[in-house]
């Protein structure tokens, strides 16, 4: 979006400045094939100087808090930096300590997170050289990053063990505090059948409230059990630290945020994007894609002193990789739930929506191209932030 801002925007009556705490930038969807051996850090790592548009003042800081009613943000190195307008991208991360005993003794050594590139390359080490048993896959609690990322998780264990020889000897489990086994539930039944045909065993309705360390079981409220040799844990998601010293945010830190116009409910001069909302859409790095086309114009219409008319409809878009050379492709919004069809083109694909395909697979292998050399340089796709209904079939 930065990109599309200068010859928009006077640089003689606008400053850009960029505040980020970390000079790395990691391709987080190439984290879910570092424990199998597919990527490695390497793949997933690039610093962020390569990509902050020229002519912006980038500071590298952590936040300590926003001030909005004064309309400033104060740094942890003591700079106060005032602002017109402001686009909060706080994103969201893991917090293992918020499920008793998840982060005790067996931390990375039995009990792994893929959502940190910490954890990815723990989890690989391990899986490298271990021979088989209980493998729990749990989610801890919803909202979390990537929501089909679990599942994509488990559908590549199968592969995985399968190429090893030991598929056999492992036994994979599924846990999850929702109903079935995705968010969508006609998306949730045809998944549901894919654990089923790869023999991976689904326990649904499971909020776990502690872990054993000791007897290696993950426990319930309602006192539940599933034993595990390796536990594969999505912890609880939850916004910054900064949003809950600032008072912005809910319960998870998560920034009331109006879910069509991106704007930070009750503050007409402050955008919110990607996981930093609380919208009812997928925390998915498709839906901050779409997000910052909306917030584009809607902030380009409030510098202007006009009403904001762009909408954003919750649009997601995700490859789901399903083992094997094969993968899965999902398009839906707020509204509709994800439809069989051909995508981007209708009738032509060449990616078919809700089915496995091997060309399926190839946009998900091909996306981490299109993302460091596209995406990132906001360079414009040819897919519309708005969900189109052509090509897919009800």
């Amino acid at each position: 979006m930065l990109n599309k801002l200068h010859p928009v925007l006077n640089k003689d009556e606008w400053q850009i400045t960029i505040v980020d705490q970390h000079e790395t930038h990691y391709y987080q969807p190439g984290f879910l094939f570092i424990p199998f051996g597919v990527y490695s850090y390497k793949d997933v790592v690039k610093p962020k100087r390569d990509f902050f548009p020229s002519g912006t003042n980038v500071i590298k800081s952590e936040i300590d808090k926003i001030e909005p009613n004064e309309n400033r943000v104060l740094l942890k190195n003591g700079q106060i930096i005032g602002y017109d307008y402001l686009i909060i991208a706080t994103g969201a991360k893991i917090e293992p300590s918020e499920t008793e005993g998840m982060k005790a003794d067996l931390w990375h050594k039995s009990i792994f997170d893929f959502y940190t590139i910490e954890g990815a390359c723990a989890l690989a080490g391990f899986l490298k050289h271990w021979e088989g048993g209980k493998l729990v896959i749990n989610i801890s609690e919803m909202p979390i990053k990537c929501p089909v990322a679990p599942l994509e998780f488990a559908f590549l264990a199968d592969w995985y063990f399968t190429e090893k020889g030991i598929r056999d000897k492992v036994d994979i489990h599924y846990v999850t505090p929702l109903p079935g086994a995705f968010t969508k539930p006609r998306a949730s039944s045809i998944l549901g059948d894919f654990l089923n045909k790869k023999n991976i065993k689904l326990t649904s309705d499971f909020n776990i409230a502690r872990v054993d360390n000791e007897s290696k079981k993950i426990i319930s409220w309602d006192e539940q059990e599933v034993a595990f040799d390796v536990l594969v844990t999505i912890p609880t998601n939850k916004g910054d630290e900064a949003i809950a010293r600032s008072g912005m945010g809910d319960e998870l830190n998560f920034i009331p945020t109006d879910k069509e116009t991106l704007i930070a409910e009750g503050y007409k001069n402050i955008f919110v994007i990607g996981d930093a909302t609380n919208l009812p859409s997928s925390k998915a790095g498709s839906v901050a894609h779409f997000q910052a086309d909306i917030l584009f114009e809607n902030f380009m219409d409030v510098i202007e002193g006009l009403e904001p008319k762009a909408k954003f409809d919750g649009h997601a878009n995700c490859f789901i990789e399903s083992g094997f050379g094969k993968g899965i492709l999902i398009d839906f919004n707020y509204e509709t739930e994800p439809l069989p069809g051909k995508f981007p083109l209708p009738g032509i694909g060449p990616f078919s929506l809700l089915e496995e395909t091997k060309m399926n697979h190839y946009g998900k292998i091909m996306f981490r191209w299109m993302y460091w050399n596209f995406l990132l340089k906001g360079v414009e796709l040819p897919i519309e932030a708005k969900m189109s209904m052509a090509g897919k079939r009800l």
